[in-house]
């Protein structure tokens, strides 16, 4: 799966992708192959870390 690479774009895809598709953040990275610590590190990068109650990056 080709996700986008910008860190803003990367954002707004993975939580649509959690809004509409996945339960949780696990899920999601065993579905589309993604290496989870990369994930959160990247998004960390521009201070959006994953919340499971509301299951985004906020």
């Amino acid at each position: 799966m080709n996700i986008p690479n910008d860190p803003l774009m990367l954002l707004s895809y993975i939580n649509t992708k959690l809004r509409d598709d996945y339960q949780n953040l696990d899920i999601l990275c065993d579905d589309l192959n993604l290496d989870k610590e990369k994930l959160i590190d990247k998004l960390a990068a521009i201070d959006y870390h994953y919340n499971k109650e509301l299951n985004r990056f906020a």
